[in-house]
């Protein structure tokens, strides 16, 4: 069976076949903040959201090569959070880019049947997944490693770096990605990263906008 990464080498060569002769972008062009799309499922979903095949060791391999970070958002129908994290978080431009740049992220449904493969490599579907992974409510986002030669070995448990348990505002939003983006989980809290990125705002003359 063909792997997400094979079929991903495959595809770029027909996009780049495909698209000989089109018009160059123009310099410094930045596309717009995509919005949010109200799926079957009952979930808003994010058009840059990766398409996996959820094969999460091969996810974690792609996000290395692109020299991204990976990560899991749970969310649920009807969850209110969820939506603001969509509506409020994932709208602000400079949220929708950083992340978009940095990571690549597999959103999954808590009560969802579509079959996931662990890291260790176990098959089961997302709503046991979930149970095994120790989700409790949504929005929840959890954050891996990016060592791909111990992931098998690891598991999710040894894997994840850390966790955004429920809805955070924008500041501390953006503050969290930056936080697993910069490695700064080997060698201190969250919450002493978030006082230090404030501090230096405020130093700076920067207004630290919560919202």
């Amino acid at each position: 069976m063909i792997s997400r990464r094979e079929f991903g080498k495959l595809a770029s060569v027909g996009a780049t076949l495909a698209t000989l002769g089109a018009m160059p972008r123009v310099a410094g062009a930045v596309d717009a903040t995509t919005k949010p799309v109200l799926g079957e499922d009952g979930m808003y979903h994010q058009s840059w959201f990766l398409d996996s095949f959820l094969v999460l060791s091969e996810d974690v391999a792609e996000s290395k090569d692109e020299g991204k970070r990976f990560a899991v958002i749970w969310e649920q129908k009807g969850c209110p959070y969820c939506k603001e994290t969509h509506f409020i978080n994932f709208s602000k431009p400079a949220i929708q880019s950083y992340i978009k740049e940095n990571f690549n992220v597999v959103q999954l449904n808590i009560w969802g049947s579509r079959e996931v493969t662990d890291f260790d490599g176990e098959q089961m579907e997302e709503r046991a997944l979930a149970r095994k992974w120790g989700i409790l409510f949504t929005p929840t986002i959890m954050f891996f490693d990016d060592d791909v030669t111990k992931a098998k070995e690891r598991g999710a448990k040894e894997m994840e770096v850390t966790r955004m348990p429920g809805y955070f505002k924008p500041f501390h939003f953006m503050t969290m990605f930056e936080f697993v983006k910069d490695r700064a989980y080997e060698k201190q809290h969250f919450q002493k990263y978030l006082i230090a990125k404030g501090e230096r705002m405020r130093a700076e003359g920067k207004k630290v906008e919560l919202w």
